[in-house]
């Protein structure tokens, strides 16, 4: 009992320190299970026992006899499954398709066949035995990139780069680690013979179909509301378990596959609960994560460590990182528009994830049991590559941004909270002036016009801690609360001000405060006579957002002047010579400095000349 609990309670603790400290949570629980389990019997305890033991000798332990093995395959399975949802393949036409898809198939096949290559001369190991490795080494996973991108301002070109290679190689990386792990299953007893073949063959067709046709069945049981809804994500988890062991029992092994497969046609279907599956895989993968890292790092003897105590482990580990890494990328964004410096970036930042480890236990595990050579020395290699470079670029990632040159000095995005039809149109006219904008909004219809309109519109909540985790809005640097709800607006400024708007961060101001000139916020957006119902009316009698150019400063205040006279125009941004623009406040109409050719740009009716006073 002391040790279930205990390795909960380590488990959801290492998640809290990778939140505190904004690093990737397999960091401190590879750390803490390899102090509980190989350490503590090497250098603590006086028996030379761990403090948790999975399993000793095979029969003994938590999980006795192949227990840890179903127990680590049914928790992949699960996790893999939850992978292959996030595999959204429309999406990827967002993000500069041609070096995304290069990425992950011309970049995966050069850590493929070169990983394999470096592990079977610098370790003398089997071919078999390279190839699982370096399939294993391909995946990296968004659990390890977004902790260590999350607070490091970069061009948006480059961190989505980075986020979908994360998001998409996840799930590819896996089924050809699986594929590879089966290809070695079957031919382990029969050398590859024609019959030997033929079960491989029957792996990936049972896999693929049992995964497909699931898929599209679980798809349809859930439009058709046959199942309630507080029985469907417990539904969904009964049907991965369900159609994994299925898939099992007709071919052995193809349950993995069958699942990754469910994952991928599943979270590309049309079903709008998707998300609601995603969220509750996510909270579920949580928690499996960390019972299963501190599990699978405490099961591993000192005996495997020493196996790659050596100076080929550091060779293999700079292959990897500073010749397999640098040569993928650079082949897959040859002819790109990124730059030097931005490839030598993307080349550094390759950190391998939870789902590399995990399977490489999983696999371990069972090779080791059916007595393939050279299995022992898969687990401690791959968590040897999986630990050395999340430490190198948990490190350096930021300093080395730097150092080449990527590292935004400063953040000139802006993120409009609220997508309504003033938001898309102030959008409109400021990615027109060369500015990133990004929108945010829980309501699905305004997303889905904004995105319509080529604006970039992200479906989330507010109170949702995912806004924080995208690496996308890493060049935000101006905040504007645009919705009709004041408490959003003022919940907005006090929680992202910080992250998202430390050049700025401004709202619309509230009826109350409209009506009371004393009670001027000073983060108050455009003017302090215009709310939300006022801009919303405005921008459907004048959809159109002006500029007018300014004489002097005394003219600047003449036409502010007229803007608070008269109620169908509201001024939003002063735009230099230059074509900079800031953000007009309604705290204040002071602005430092005002020369000729400057404009005021407004939304409403166009000022009329003769308004004027020359």
């Amino acid at each position: 009992m002391l040790e279930l609990g205990g390795i909960v309670v380590l488990g959801i603790l290492a998640q809290w320190v990778a939140w505190r400290f904004k690093i990737p949570s397999i960091l401190p629980l590879i750390l803490i299970g390899l102090l509980v389990g190989p350490i503590a019997s090497e250098f603590i305890t006086q028996d030379g026992s761990k403090w948790i033991e999975p399993t000793w000798n095979g029969n003994k332990g938590l999980f006795a006899g192949e227990t840890l093995y179903h127990f680590v395959s049914l928790s992949i399975s699960i996790i893999l499954f939850e992978g292959g949802l996030t595999l959204k393949l429309k999406e990827i036409k967002n993000v500069g398709p041609v070096v995304i898809s290069n990425l992950i198939t011309l970049g995966s096949l050069v850590t493929f066949i070169g990983g394999a290559v470096a592990a079977h001369y610098i370790f003398d190991l089997s071919w078999e035995i390279s190839f699982l490795f370096s399939s294993l080494i391909i995946v990296t996973g968004p659990t390890v990139i977004t902790p260590i991108l999350r607070n490091i301002p970069l061009k948006k070109d480059v961190s989505a780069i980075l986020k979908w290679e994360g998001i998409l190689i996840d799930p590819i990386g896996a089924l050809v680690a699986v594929l590879v792990y089966e290809f070695i299953s079957v031919g382990a007893g029969d050398e590859y013979t024609v019959t030997a073949l033929i079960e491989f063959g029957k792996i990936v067709l049972f896999g693929s179909t049992f995964g497909f046709t699931f898929a599209h069945a679980i798809n349809f049981i859930i439009n058709k509301r046959w199942v309630p809804h507080y029985l469907m994500n417990v539904f969904a988890l009964a049907a991965v378990l369900g159609v994994f062991i299925l898939s099992d029992s007709f071919a052995h092994e193809s349950g993995l596959l069958a699942v990754v497969v469910m994952g991928m046609v599943l979270g590309n279907s049309n079903s709008k609960y998707i998300k609601e599956l995603l969220y509750f895989k996510e909270s579920l993968s949580v928690l499996l994560i960390s019972i299963l890292f501190i599990l699978l790092s405490a099961n591993i003897n000192m005996e495997e460590l020493y196996l790659i105590y050596n100076w080929k482990t550091a060779i293999l580990f700079l292959v990897v990182v500073l010749l397999l890494r640098p040569i993928g990328v650079f082949l897959s964004t040859w002819k790109s528009n990124l730059k030097l410096n931005e490839k030598i970036f993307i080349s550094w930042v390759g950190p391998r994830g939870i789902v590399a480890a995990g399977i490489a236990s999983l696999f371990g595990l069972k090779l080791v049991i059916i007595g393939v050579e050279d299995a022992k020395y898969i687990t401690p290699l791959v968590f040897m590559i999986v630990l050395g470079t999340v430490l190198l670029n948990a490190t350096t990632a930021r300093p080395f941004a730097k150092l080449v040159g990527v590292f935004l000095k400063k953040s000139t995005g802006i993120l409009i909270v609220g997508a309504s039809e003033v938001s898309q149109l102030i959008g409109e006219y400021l990615i027109e002036n060369n500015r990133h904008v990004v929108l945010i909004d829980s309501n699905i219809t305004n997303i889905a016009n904004a995105r319509e309109k080529g604006l970039e519109a992200i479906n989330t909540n507010i109170y949702s801690e995912n806004l924080q985790d995208n690496i996308e809005l890493n060049d935000m640097g101006f905040l504007m609360a645009l919705t009709g709800s004041p408490d959003i607006n003022k919940y907005a400024i006090d929680k992202f001000k910080n992250q998202f708007g430390e050049n700025g961060s401004f709202r619309l101001v509230t009826k109350k405060e409209m009506n009371d000139p004393t009670n001027n916020p000073k983060e108050g957006l455009f003017s302090h006579t215009d709310d939300f119902s006022h801009l919303k009316s405005i921008a459907e009698k004048f959809p159109v957002i002006h500029e007018a150019k300014i004489d002097s400063k005394e003219h600047y205040h003449e036409l502010i002047e007229i803007t608070i006279q008269d109620k169908d125009i509201i001024p939003l941004f002063l735009k230099d010579n230059s074509g900079n623009l800031s953000i007009i406040s309604s705290f204040s109409k002071e602005v430092e400095q005002i020369v000729a050719g400057n404009k005021l740009v407004y939304m409403g009716k166009p000022i009329s000349p003769n308004n004027i006073k020359k």
